[in-house]
């Protein structure tokens, strides 16, 4: 299907690995311009090879310093998709001050950074993307990971605000919702919270969803593929009635109906 995205131009935060890359790799696949952006010179220099990066720029948009070196160097964009996060498993007694500034800070801050330097230009211009992508422990808050869960729920409500702004142009905000998703540091991740971790990745797997993610209707990882591909979709104007939405790509792990 052709997305009509040829000729757009895209920043994907968090772009180096796993659904960030992804997300990339078809955007630039349907013809758009596409900018990443990363800490490491080395996987940043990979990724814009792997994705035919049209710009890869070296800086941290976790920060208020990056977020600035970013703008610099693209002062406007069409399709912004804020993908950067961090997540952890961490009892809800240990996690300390320190620990939700950081998080606040990178799953959150980050993406309302960039949405605030580019909104008021796709306003301007009538036609734009804001793309957050959060999980579907915003609705589902995981026991073991409270604090990453409160930013998750966080960007649910800076789309919604952001869409309202929208009303009578052809910018859309939306929050796309994957579930447990296979990227880079899932498997020691899965390993950290599992009963044995000597046991098999796919053991393993299949303990975290039995126990830990008993709704998941697929009882399986999420592809980074199949995440980009609604990103790709809602990037689009074929996505123009789509607004103010977060949209699932969970594998049914969230038990209600709307």
């Amino acid at each position: 299907m052709d997305l009509k995205l040829r000729g757009k131009s895209a920043l994907v935060t968090g772009s180096t690995a796993g659904i960030g890359l992804e997300i990339a790799r078809q955007l630039a696949a349907e013809g758009v311009e596409v900018t990443i952006c990363g800490r490491d010179r080395a996987k940043l220099d990979a990724a814009a090879a792997d994705v035919g990066a049209a710009h890869a720029i070296l800086a941290d948009a976790a920060t208020a310093e990056g977020a600035a070196a970013l703008v610099a160097a693209l002062p406007a964009v069409d399709i912004l998709v804020n993908n950067l996060g961090i997540y952890e498993s961490k009892p809800f007694a240990e996690i300390t001050d320190d620990d939700w500034r950081r998080f606040f800070e990178v799953n959150v801050l980050s993406g309302a950074r960039l949405a605030r330097a580019y909104f008021p230009g796709m306003l301007a211009r009538d036609w734009g993307r804001i793309i957050f992508i959060s999980s579907e422990s915003a609705v589902m808050i995981p026991s073991d990971m409270i604090h990453y869960g409160m930013t998750k729920t966080a960007q649910l409500a800076i789309s919604r605000g952001l869409a309202a702004l929208t009303k009578g142009t052809n910018v859309t905000v939306n929050t796309v919702m994957p579930g447990t998703t296979r990227s880079e540091g899932i498997v020691s991740f899965l390993k950290s919270v599992a009963s044995d971790a000597l046991q098999s990745d796919a053991a393993i797997e299949r303990e975290f969803f039995a126990r830990d993610r008993p709704t998941s209707l697929i009882q399986r990882m999420i592809e980074p593929d199949e995440v980009a591909s609604m990103v790709a979709y809602v990037a689009s104007p074929l996505a123009a009635a789509t607004n103010g939405a977060a949209l699932r790509v969970d594998g049914g792990i969230t038990p209600t109906i709307v």
